[in-house]
């Protein structure tokens, strides 16, 4: 099973398509768990989406028919048959955390919106149940982000930013372990409680928190709304930090991601605005005001992976559009043009869409996880809601809003 799902990832990678507070202190270290070192893959060229991957529902034995130009046969209950997809019938998968592998099966933690279930997703594999935790779905809110540990290899723990009845925050666990308080006392309102989390690649970790529907809030160096942190495992500031302090940039509104690349020098963030969507390149210590792009469209931008060495390209999902944007980037991180949609439907051979897309997290540079989330207003098929695959590759065609 396992060399048969690497030759069919192999293959689709070589011809893929493209695409873009209070804090606790407690033990650092999950005990009982095993790690595979993650793989170094050769990288690809410019960004697309489209992913390599694995079937899921069923015994993993299914692979896409005949050539990359075969039309994929509609799903069959949960049997989904696009190998880009590697897990299916969940419920509005809005966060997902890659993890470290052999690349032979491709490995990632999603995270259910509404029921705060975890899953371990496997190409190839069912999913199996991971992690359960108690949160709050009222309006935006609930399970929005997952990420694993800087020192996952060492430690095991996973952080997620969640929805509670009192607050919004940052909490961290490992399989077998409740979760523990990170961060908590981030502003809650009736809208606005969207929250996302990344690993910066520098050792520390990213939480962009919402306005929690006050934009007021955004700009109060006194209130945690709003912000992007940059905190360390056990939720203090990270070592480098401007001024010491947990803020590292304030003007975020509605987060739908937070990606940084490989070598941590280049940080992003995605931002849902009244009357605007935007893509904002993140320097520390100074305040979000000019977009890096900015779509007037407002096709609901998600999650992020930044591909821009391995392709050029920074990825962002859309759960609005239902679809994936590159938008084009130096390896200075200056956007070189604009967003090349995919995904959608519409375009690539055969054209392909998963429809809403929402958090999106890297496996390794040349390979990034995205989940779906067709049951919150979509139009789901019988195989969602799902995680699918998304790998840089060759691109073509534009069709991107400035």
């Amino acid at each position: 099973m396992r060399t048969r799902y690497r030759s069919a990832l192999l293959a689709i990678l070589a011809c893929g398509v493209l695409l873009p507070a209070g804090c606790a202190r407690f033990d650092d270290t999950a005990a009982g768990q095993t790690f595979t070192p993650a793989p170094v893959a050769s990288p690809e060229s410019p960004p697309e989406v489209q992913g390599p991957g694995a079937e899921s529902g069923g015994d993993g034995k299914q692979a896409r028919p005949g050539s990359p130009t075969t039309p994929v046969p509609p799903p069959q209950g949960c049997k989904d048959f696009d190998p880009s997809v590697i897990t299916t019938c969940l419920d509005t998968v809005a966060a997902v955390a890659g993890l470290p592998g052999d690349g032979s099966a491709p490995s990632a933690l999603a995270g259910e919106r509404k029921s705060g279930r975890v899953m371990l997703a496997t190409g190839g594999k069912d999913a199996t149940d991971f992690a359960k935790l108690d949160v709050q779905a009222a309006g935006d809110g609930g399970l929005t982000g997952l990420a694993v540990s800087p020192s996952y290899v060492e430690d095991q723990l996973v952080f997620a930013y969640i929805t509670t009845p009192a607050d919004n925050r940052v909490v961290r666990f490992a399989k077998g372990q409740s979760p523990k308080p990170v961060i908590t006392g981030i502003p809650k309102g009736a809208s606005g409680n969207r929250g996302t989390i990344s690993a910066d690649n520098r050792g520390a970790l990213l939480v962009a928190t919402g306005d929690a529907g006050n934009p007021t809030a955004a700009a109060d160096p006194s209130s945690l709304a709003g912000k992007l942190l940059r905190i360390d495992t056990s939720g203090k500031a990270a070592a480098g930090n401007p001024g010491g302090s947990l803020v590292v940039a304030a003007g975020l509104h509605a987060p739908g991601g937070v990606c940084a690349s490989a070598d941590g020098g280049r940080v992003w963030v995605t931002d849902r605005l009244a009357d605007k969507d935007v893509l904002y390149r993140v320097q520390a210590g100074q305040p979000l005001t000019t977009p890096a792009w900015t779509w007037q469209d407002r096709p609901g931008v998600a999650g992020c992976a930044d591909f821009a060495d391995a392709s050029g390209f920074i990825s962002v999902a859309t759960s609005v559009a239902g679809n994936l944007q590159g938008v084009p980037v130096s390896k200075e991180g200056a956007v070189t043009g604009q967003p090349q949609v995919r995904l959608d439907g519409r375009t690539g051979t055969p054209p392909v869409t998963f429809g809403r897309l929402a958090g999106m997290s890297m496996i390794n540079p040349q390979l990034a996880v995205v989940g779906t989330i067709n049951k919150d207003g979509g139009s789901p098929v019988s195989s969602d809601d799902r995680v699918v695959l998304i790998a840089p590759t060759t691109s073509g065609g534009s069709d991107g809003k400035d």
